[in-house]
């Protein structure tokens, strides 16, 4: 019972993410909810699992995004400064792994409260929703052919 109300919850609130207006500016706490929506319904997580996944799921986010934010700053480097681009490889190569390592950290603590295939339907249904969230924004970028 707890499921349908859940997912009747979920589906009420889409359907009102799509019937408002299209607001061009990023909303992060907008997209986190419809991604956090979005890998509930696909992994078909119950709402117990739910709550002890996504407190945890948003942990790593943060962790990441730190990370995330400091790769960025590497866009505006010099590209004339040889050794200012060594250094930024190295850099961005170190966050890459510390990013890994991250996930890897989080994914057994995922398994460790949720069994193997929820988590691997949580890994795909993630993927899926980035793919279509940068779909989305590449079409919205996009000029109209008028």
């Amino acid at each position: 019972m707890k499921r349908y109300i859940l997912i009747l919850l979920l589906g009420m609130v889409m359907a009102t993410a799509v019937a408002r207006p299209r607001n061009r500016e990023f909303n992060p706490k907008r997209f986190q909810a419809e991604l956090e929506s979005f890998i509930a319904n696909r992994a078909g997580l119950t709402p117990k699992q739910a709550s002890r996944f996504f407190p945890l799921f948003r942990e790593m986010q943060k962790k990441q995004r730190v990370l995330f934010t400091e790769m960025r700053q590497y866009q505006h480097i010099d590209l004339r400064d040889e050794a200012a681009c060594a250094r930024a490889i190295q850099r961005m190569d170190n966050i890459d792994v510390q990013i890994r390592t991250i996930q890897m950290e989080y994914h057994q603590k995922f398994m460790a409260i949720l069994p193997a295939n929820v988590v691997m339907r949580i890994l795909r249904a993630e993927d899926m929703f980035h793919r279509m969230a940068f779909r989305r924004a590449a079409k919205r970028e996009c000029p109209p052919d008028h």
